[in-house]
């Protein structure tokens, strides 16, 4: 598999930052995410682990009923980058 530059990288971060932007408050699992920005989802949830890293998205880890997922990730914009992105609206 060929290596993606670190500048792509960056765009589908974008990508990925305007989608959860565009749904919020709505929480989406990484399959979501993978779908509809067209992506592998080992790459995605690479890149949502980064973005996790750095404050920018939330991992939902445990279900409406208060039950931890085993295997999955559910994923939110952090309320300050929501704000910010929207100040710029």
């Amino acid at each position: 598999m060929p290596q993606i530059s670190k500048q792509k990288e960056e765009k589908i971060s974008e990508q990925i930052l305007f989608y959860l932007y565009n749904i919020f408050p709505k929480q989406v699992f990484t399959s979501e995410i993978a779908k509809e920005i067209a992506r592998d989802e080992e790459f995605v949830k690479k890149l949502l682990l980064e973005l996790g890293k750095k404050e920018l998205i939330v991992r939902i880890d445990k279900n409406p009923n208060g039950l931890t997922y085993s295997r999955r990730m559910r994923w939110r914009l952090s309320n300050e980058v929501h704000q910010a992105y929207s100040k710029h609206q």
